[in-house]
């Protein structure tokens, strides 16, 4: 996968996974890492698909509705991604992914197949990756989901249901609103620093 990596200052911290939103690329979100911890590791990756020559992480049928054959494919490549990068850049799976959109429904589809694939996350306005699956034991997860009571493409009753299911799975989840649409706030990222330091 095209990604970029930037070796962190301390090497105790977690290294970030940034994953963009649609159309996006690895170099989108890299502020966003700084803005939560400038020391840390960061490993920003491209998706892998073309929608009408914009960037995903996974396909889908319509808007809101994934390709959930393809999402699979998706977070399996991605997973062994991880486990090649973390042995190639010599870090552990001590990883927070830090995800947008598209980004943040791959972050969540990872807590969702994979129990050790991420130590926590820092979902913007993600979907339910997948219904009428059981999850794997996420005790010790740690995840801060950024929802919009406006957001036109993820309702606050998805957000809800996300945040309900990962507490299922014994995650522990912060729900943050914010009363916006579908965009990236500064606030809601600095929300999430706030929630990050207090780790």
């Amino acid at each position: 996968m095209i990604h970029i990596f930037n070796k962190g200052k301390d090497r105790a911290k977690p290294t970030f996974l940034m994953l963009h939103g649609t159309g996006g690329n690895e170099l989108d979100l890299l502020p966003l890492a700084g803005m939560i911890d400038e020391q840390a590791s960061v490993l920003s990756v491209r998706g892998n698909v073309l929608e009408n020559g914009m960037p995903r992480f996974f396909r889908r049928l319509a808007e809101g509705v994934f390709d959930e054959e393809d999402l699979l494919i998706r977070t399996k490549e991605l997973n062994e991604f991880l486990n090649e990068a973390a042995d190639k850049y010599e870090f552990d799976r001590n990883i927070i992914a830090i995800g947008y959109s598209n980004g943040a429904n791959i972050a969540a589809s990872l807590l969702f197949h994979y129990q050790h694939a991420l130590k926590g996350a820092i979902l913007h306005h993600p979907m339910v990756p997948r219904r009428g699956i059981d999850l794997p034991d996420l005790t010790g997860t740690n995840v801060f989901i950024a929802a919009g009571t406006n957001d036109p493409i993820c309702s606050p009753s998805e957000s809800s249901e996300l945040q309900t299911l990962l507490e299922n799975a014994k995650a522990d989840v912060v729900l943050h609103w914010e009363n916006r649409g579908h965009q990236l706030t500064r606030e809601e990222v600095e929300a999430a620093a706030d929630w990050y330091r207090n780790l």
